[in-house]
C-alpha cells in the first residue's frame, strides 16, 4: 500500500498574485492529489489565503515541496515587497515528529515542529 504523509498549510499572497499561484499548481498538475489546493470562493480585501490539506504517498512529497518553492517565489506585485508566506505542517508515518515547511522571503525552509506532532497521532 505504501506509506503517507499528512500536510495541511497554507500561503498568503496578494489577490493579484492568484492568477499567478493557479499557473503554478495547474502546470504541475497531479491526478490524485492537487485535489488539496483550495481558494477561497469569495476572497475580500487584499490578502488571499491558499490552503492545501491531504494525505500523500511519501515519494510525492517532493512534488508538493516543489509547488510550494514556487508559489513562494511568486515576485511582489506592489511597493511593500511582499512575498508570498506560509507554514505547512507534514507528518509522517516513518518520520519522528511533525515537520514544517516555513515560506518567507521566497525560500521554504524545513523545520522540526515537536509541539505539533500530536497531528501526525
Amino acid at each position: 500500500m505504501g506509506m503517507y504523509a499528512s500536510i495541511r498549510g497554507w500561503l498568503e499572497i496578494d489577490v493579484k498574485q492568484r492568477v499567478t499561484a493557479e499557473q503554478i499548481i495547474e502546470q504541475n498538475r497531479h491526478e490524485l492529489y492537487s485535489g488539496g489546493w483550495a481558494f477561497p470562493s469569495a476572497p475580500f480585501n487584499w490578502s488571499l489565503y491558499l490552503f492545501y490539506g491531504g494525505d500523500i504517498r511519501q515519494g510525492e512529497l517532493s512534488w508538493l515541496r516543489g509547488q510550494v518553492e514556487q508559489l513562494a517565489e511568486i515576485p511582489p506585485v506592489d511597493e511593500d515587497n511582499d512575498w508570498p508566506r506560509g507554514l505547512f505542517v507534514v507528518t509522517a508515518e516513518e518520520r519522528d515528529g511533525a515537520q514544517m515547511w516555513q515560506v518567507r522571503e521566497a525560500t521554504v525552509t524545513e523545520l522540526p515542529a515537536p509541539g505539533l506532532s500530536w497531528l501526525g497521532e
